[in-house]
C-alpha cells in the first residue's frame, strides 16, 4: 500500500481507503463477513475508513468503532457524515440550510456519531449533502468551529452531490473546509475541470468515491441485470441508465492490457491523478479487499492508456433516479 498526504491536515492516508456504504441498501451484506473484510483491510495497510450515520442508522459507524478499538496500534483515520435533517439525498437548489443543517442539529448528529463509534473524537466530520449557496452562512461555520475547538472533531469536509463537482467552490474558498468527497472515475472526469485545481491551490484533501460507477465499471453488469427487492441499485440502474452504462463499460474492455481487470484499471485511473488523496471502493468481502489493494501496489497507468481513457469521459446531469 502507498500513502498520500490528506491535504492540509498532514495526515498520511492509504491511497486505497474503505467505503462503508455497502453495509446498507445493497443486498449480500453480512456483518460477520464485513468485520473480516475491515480487519483484513487494516492488516494490509488501509488506514482511511469512510462511513456515515445514514449507513444503517449508525450500524456502520458502530462497526468502524469496533475496528478502531480492536487495533490500538494502528493509526486508522475515521470519517463520517451528518445526514440532512430533511432526509433528502441529494439536496436541491433552493433548499434552506435551516431545514438541512441547522447548528443544533449538526452538534446533535456529531454527538450521535461519536456515541456509535465509541470514540472521544472523529477525525473527519462531513456534510452528507451540500449546496454552495450555503457557503457564507455563519450558523454552520460556528457549529463546526465549536466542535473543532472542543476536540470532538479534527477536520471538516463536504460530500458533494452526484455530478455537481462545482457545487462547492465558494464554500471551499471560505477556508473552513479541509476535504471534499466527490464522484470521480473513468466516466465522471468533471472534477478535473475546476474542483481539483482549487483543491490543489487550497491544499484540500480529496476523497474519490464511486470508483466503479456503482458497479458498471466492474464489468459484471448486463442490460438485464436486476437485484432483489429493496436493493438500492434497482432505483439507480433504471433502463435509461443501465443500458448506456453497460454499453460504455463494454467499450472499455478492449483497452485493458493483458492480465489487467476492469476494476483494477478503474482504480488505477483514479490513483494516476495526484490531486486524489484516497479512493474509497466498497469492499464487503475479503476478495474485494485483496483485489483493490493491488491497485495501489502496482501504481499509475501508462500515459498512453490514460489518454485513451480520457476519451471515455461521460458528462451527466442529475436525474430523478441519480440520488
Amino acid at each position: 500500500m502507498r500513502y498520500r498526504t490528506f491535504g492540509r491536515t498532514g495526515w498520511k492516508v492509504s491511497e486505497v481507503g474503505y467505503g462503508m456504504w455497502g453495509m446498507v441498501g445493497w443486498t449480500g451484506s453480512d456483518e460477520t463477513t464485513v468485520r473480516g473484510s475491515l480487519q483484513l483491510a487494516a492488516d494490509l495497510g488501509c488506514t482511511f475508513f469512510d462511513t456515515a450515520w445514514a449507513y444503517g442508522d449508525g450500524r456502520s459507524e458502530r462497526l468502524l468503532g469496533e475496528l478502531v478499538r480492536s487495533n490500538p496500534d494502528k493509526k486508522l483515520v475515521t470519517a463520517t457524515k451528518v445526514p440532512p435533517k430533511n432526509r433528502r439525498w441529494p439536496s436541491r437548489a433552493g433548499d434552506h440550510i435551516e431545514d438541512v443543517f441547522p447548528p443544533e442539529y449538526i452538534r446533535e448528529y456529531a454527538e450521535k456519531s461519536l456515541a456509535n463509534l465509541g470514540l472521544p473524537s472523529v477525525d473527519l466530520l462531513q456534510f452528507h449533502v451540500w449546496e454552495d449557496a450555503w457557503a457564507d452562512d455563519e450558523r454552520w461555520q460556528r457549529a463546526v468551529d465549536d466542535l473543532k475547538r472542543q476536540g470532538l472533531i479534527k477536520a471538516v469536509g463536504l460530500s458533494i452531490n452526484r455530478w455537481q463537482p462545482s457545487n462547492s467552490l465558494r464554500t471551499l474558498r471560505t477556508g473552513l473546509i479541509d476535504s471534499v468527497q466527490v464522484i470521480y472515475n473513468i466516466f465522471d472526469q468533471a472534477p478535473e475541470d475546476e474542483l481539483f485545481p482549487l483543491c490543489r491551490e487550497l491544499n484540500i484533501g480529496v476523497i474519490a468515491r464511486v470508483p466503479f460507477d456503482e458497479g458498471s465499471l466492474t464489468g459484471t453488469l448486463t442490460k438485464d441485470s436486476h437485484w432483489p427487492a429493496g436493493d438500492w441499485r434497482n432505483t439507480y440502474f433504471v433502463p435509461e441508465n443501465l443500458v448506456p452504462s453497460v454499453e460504455r463499460a463494454d467499450a472499455l474492455k478492449p483497452l485493458m492490457p493483458s492480465g489487467m481487470t476492469l476494476p483494477e484499471m478503474a482504480l488505477r485511473f483514479i490513483l494516476s491523478n495526484p490531486a486524489v488523496s484516497t479512493v474509497i471502493p466498497g469492499m464487503r468481502r475479503p476478495e474485494n479487499v485483496r483485489a483493490n489493494v493491488v491497485a495501489s501496489d502496482v501504481g499509475a497507468l501508462p500515459t498512453e492508456l490514460l489518454a485513451e481513457l480520457r476519451e471515455h469521459r461521460w458528462d451527466r446531469q442529475p436525474a430523478r433516479w441519480s440520488q
